[in-house]
């Protein structure tokens, strides 16, 4: 990333909304934004394979449910934040992952510009060429600035949207999601 571009364009967005850019309370602003950028985009300089790599052998392949993993990402559309909480099952087919690396695996992809559609699917096709189960269902419920704090203004409003990759049949599958309700 480049901090200082990223300082010159608040600069000149402060300009364009009409502030004046020298005055106390706006003088660190540009600074500020840029290293907030740097922090909630790093995910640019992430590697989901990097986290998910660590497997440990299983004899089982009973299903593996990792939920409420809390997230905040950034809407491509607006650059406004969503946030929300996200599941993820799987099936195992001779071995896992360390819990913690499937919520960094989700870190990975949210501190990146998003749809949440796009992050639900990245998420679930990151735990299936990592770990090859025969089988994932990533589940994303988030709530949206964009929707809530400008347009339509709906305060509350969720959007749920589910990936399901590999071998899961439909039973299957409506056990994991009533699970996770």
């Amino acid at each position: 990333m480049d901090k200082k571009k990223i300082e010159q364009a608040i600069k000149d967005l402060l300009d364009a909304i009409g502030e004046d850019k020298d005055r106390p309370g706006l003088k660190d602003t540009p600074d500020r934004v840029a290293r907030m950028y740097e922090e909630i985009l790093s995910g640019y300089n992430d590697d989901a394979s990097k986290h998910l790599s660590k497997t440990f052998t299983v004899d089982t392949s009973d299903i593996v449910i990792e939920k409420d993993i809390q997230f905040s990402s950034m809407c491509e559309h607006h650059l406004m934040p969503f946030f929300g909480k996200m599941h993820i099952a799987y099936i195992p087919n001779g071995k896992v992952v360390g819990l913690s690396k499937l919520a960094r695996c989700v870190e990975t992809y949210a501190r990146r510009l998003q749809l949440q559609e796009q992050l639900t699917y990245q998420v679930c096709k990151a735990i299936m060429d990592n770990l090859n189960p025969k089988g994932a269902i990533v589940v994303c419920e988030a709530e949206h600035t964009c929707m809530t704090c400008r347009g339509v203004r709906k305060m509350g409003s969720k959007t749920i949207t589910y990936t399901v990759l590999g071998d899961i049949d439909d039973n299957t599958k409506n056990e994991v999601l009533s699970l996770l309700k």
